[in-house]
């Protein structure tokens, strides 16, 4: 049974409403923070994950959990005409819309307030369905990993980029040290909400990886899963086909 880490562990909130919080907080900062903490890492392992979906000439995209966007911006490089970002953070959108205004893409790119476990999309709509550093915070995973397997067609594909914990045994070290002391640190820092960084890290370490979350993937219906490490296991690209 997994443990649930919540951002505000004396909130009496649900998981959910404390990750709407939590995103609202640091909406403003998250970009920095994510860059800083990453390395930068993370934005080519977005630029991997364009390449994957490329492939596949999609028509209509689904970017869940998008965050402030990134994802989606990076996906209008496809040929998709329809590119729909969803999250249950208005102040995540609200920095989201704002660069999509800056690059003129409000025709292709369109955004709503959605909660991922309970999607309100029609069945089989979506050519690819992508989830960025987002599914370790779904209060019910498995729940919202189904959705995403409801709301693409047949022959769709789900890709998912999570972080992971390396299986080399001195990578694996260095990030744990790195994980529970540098990045609540670097937060402390520059974040307003400390919870909110601590969760992260938490979440971090103890979100099932690998062959655990592939099987998880195929426990709702997937098929053909693929896990595609990132520099050693610090991130992985999980692929799937429905």
């Amino acid at each position: 049974m997994r443990v649930e880490i919540v951002p505000y562990k004396n909130s009496s909130e649900s998981k959910r409403e404390q990750i709407e919080k939590m995103f609202d907080n640091v909406s403003g900062n998250y970009d920095l923070l994510n860059r800083i903490i990453t390395w930068r890492r993370d934005k080519r392992w977005r630029k991997t994950v364009l390449k994957l979906i490329a492939k596949r000439k999609p028509d209509r995209i689904l970017d869940i959990a998008t965050g402030t966007g990134d994802m989606a911006l990076l996906l209008s490089r496809t040929n998709a005409s329809h590119i729909l970002a969803v999250d249950i953070s208005r102040g995540m959108l609200d920095v989201a819309n704002k660069k999509i205004q800056h690059y003129n893409l409000q025709e292709r790119i369109r955004t709503e307030i959605q909660d991922a476990e309970n999607l309100t999309l029609p069945d089989s709509s979506f050519d690819v369905t992508t989830i960025i550093f987002g599914v370790r915070n779904f209060e019910n995973l498995e729940k919202g990993l189904a959705e995403a397997h409801r709301v693409v067609k047949p022959g769709g594909t789900l890709v998912v980029l999570e972080t992971s914990v390396p299986d080399n045994l001195l990578l694996k070290l260095g990030y744990l040290f790195y994980t529970k002391r540098v990045m609540p640190a670097i937060a402390s820092l520059l974040a307003k909400d400390k919870g909110a960084y601590t969760y992260l890290s938490e979440s971090a370490l103890k979100f099932p990886y690998g062959r655990e979350f592939a099987k998880i993937l195929e426990n709702v219906g997937f098929n053909q899963v693929k896990s595609i490490p990132q520099m050693g296991g610090l991130s992985t690209i999980y692929y799937a086909e429905k």
